[in-house]
């Protein structure tokens, strides 16, 4: 997070203000004369902007589900017990499973097996906590897909 603070003429303000909404994710506008008089101070908190796939981009490239779990299914099977497992093997576990939510046919239970998974990414990668579990695995799947695959 960082603070912006901008100097502008009354009649930018608005337009200045949906220019940093629009670039960022930003918090309350404070406004305050400048000591001339003739123009404004803005002040406000912002952070970049969260970019969110939808699932088709998220998974454009992603092997077939069943591709997947069978090497989930080998991960584990070679796996010591107790073992614990890097984060590439979580993500793809949460993904699969949010691609298994979203197929055709899928209910109630396939939803919340996607979230407890896309949950645990969150915590273990220690992410801000208002963000929607899937939609996060979705953004950090494509972003595995594109560079560390």
């Amino acid at each position: 997070m960082f603070e912006i603070r901008i100097i502008c003429d009354p009649a930018d303000s608005d337009r200045v203000t949906d220019a940093l909404e629009t670039a960022f994710k930003t918090g309350r506008v404070t406004v305050f004369p400048t000591a001339d008089g003739k123009r404004q101070r803005l002040y406000l908190t912002a952070d970049h902007a969260d970019v969110w796939p939808d699932p088709e981009q998220a998974y454009a490239d992603a092997p077939a589900v069943l591709d997947e779990l069978d090497w989930i299914a080998r991960t584990l099977g070679t796996a010591a017990c107790y073992t614990t497992l890097d984060r590439g093997f979580y993500l793809r576990k949460a993904a699969v499973l949010d691609r298994i939510a979203l197929a055709d046919g899928a209910d109630y239970r396939d939803d919340d097996t996607a979230y407890i998974a896309a949950k645990f990414v969150v915590v273990l990668d220690d992410a801000h906590a208002d963000c929607d579990p899937r939609a996060y695995v979705r953004q950090q799947y494509a972003c595995w897909a594109k560079n560390d695959q």
